[in-house]
C-alpha cells in the first residue's frame, strides 16, 4: 500500500509541474488556449428539455451541449492574435474567405470528454489542434511563404567569431518572462534596431502548418527540453516585448547576429523550432 501510495504522489507531482509549465489563456467558464500543446478547448453546458420525451431529454442535453461549446470555442477563437497588431477576429471582418476558414475549422471540433451531471445537465468539453488556424496566416499580407520557398538565411557564411565551428544547434529559446509579452499564431524576434530575425517569412510553410511558427512555455528548463527545440538550442534572455498586442519580442543586436549566423548554416528557423517562455 505504502509503494502504491507513493507512486500516485509521484504521479501527481508530476502532473502537477506539468499543468504549471504549460502556457494557458483561460476564460473562466468559456474555456481555454493551451499554447504549449497547441490545442484550444471549450466547454459547453446543456440542460435537459422538460417538454421532451424521457427518453429524448438526455439526447436533447447533449445537443445543447454541443451549441454552446461551439458558440464558446468560436469566442476563444476570435479573441488570439494573429500577430502584433490583428487578432483572429479582425481578419475575419476584413475577409470573408478567413471568416469561411474559421469558421469551418471550428465546427469541425472534436469532443474530448462529456460529464453527466446529478442535476441532469450535462457539460461537453469540445477542442480543435492550433494548427488548424495557421493556414488563414497564407491570407494575410506578410503571412506564410509559399511552399517549398528556401530559408532568407541562404547558404552558411560561417558561425560568429567565439563559437566552436562544431556547434550544431537544435533550435532557439527565448525567455521573455516578465516583459508583459503575449501570444499569437505568427510573432516576430526582432533585433534592437526593429529589423527582423525570426518571423513567418523565415519558416517553411510545410512545418509552420503542421507545428506552428513558435512553441510556448512559462517555464525555461522545460522550454529547453521540449521536443521541438531539445538537444542544443541557442537560449537567450529577450530586452522587451513590443508591438500594439505585445506580441513581438526584441533581444540585442549581439544576440541577433549569433542567431543569423547559426541560421545560415543551419535549419533550425525554417523548421520553426522556437520556444518563447512567457509568464
Amino acid at each position: 500500500m505504502k509503494r502504491m501510495f507513493m507512486l500516485l504522489l509521484s504521479l501527481l507531482l508530476i502532473s502537477s509541474f506539468t499543468a504549471f509549465g504549460q502556457y494557458y489563456q483561460s476564460n473562466p467558464g468559456v474555456g481555454n488556449i493551451n499554447w504549449t500543446d497547441q490545442v484550444i478547448r471549450a466547454t459547453g453546458i446543456g440542460a435537459p428539455n422538460p417538454n421532451m420525451p424521457p427518453g429524448a431529454q438526455r439526447a436533447g442535453a447533449i445537443e445543447a451541449a454541443k451549441t454552446v461549446a461551439l458558440r464558446n470555442l468560436l469566442q476563444m477563437v476570435k479573441g488570439m492574435y494573429i500577430d502584433s497588431k490583428t487578432t483572429v477576429e479582425n481578419a475575419m471582418v476584413t475577409s470573408d474567405r478567413i471568416e469561411t476558414q474559421v469558421s469551418g475549422i471550428v465546427r469541425n471540433f472534436r469532443i474530448v470528454d462529456t460529464r453527466y451531471m446529478s442535476t441532469g445537465d450535462i457539460e461537453v468539453d469540445v477542442e480543435v489542434p492550433l494548427s488548424s488556424f495557421y493556414e488563414i496566416l497564407a491570407e494575410l499580407p506578410g503571412g506564410l511563404p509559399p511552399a517549398g520557398q528556401p530559408s532568407p538565411y541562404g547558404p552558411g557564411t560561417g558561425m560568429p567569431s567565439g563559437t566552436p565551428q562544431s556547434a550544431i544547434y537544435t533550435g532557439l529559446v527565448v525567455d521573455a518572462s516578465g516583459l508583459g509579452a503575449r501570444p499569437a499564431l505568427a510573432p516576430k524576434i526582432l533585433d534592437e534596431t526593429g529589423n527582423e530575425v525570426y518571423g513567418t517569412g523565415y519558416v517553411s510553410r510545410e512545418y509552420a502548418v503542421q507545428v506552428g511558427v513558435v512553441g510556448y512555455d512559462k517555464d525555461l528548463t522545460r522550454a529547453r527540453a521540449n521536443e521541438r527545440v531539445t538537444g542544443n538550442p541557442l537560449v537567450f534572455k529577450a530586452l522587451r516585448a513590443t508591438g500594439q498586442n505585445k506580441t513581438d519580442i526584441v533581444i540585442s543586436n549581439q544576440d541577433a547576429e549569433v542567431i543569423r549566423s547559426a541560421a545560415a548554416n543551419l535549419n533550425f528557423l525554417q523548421q520553426c523550432k522556437v520556444m518563447i517562455v512567457l509568464d
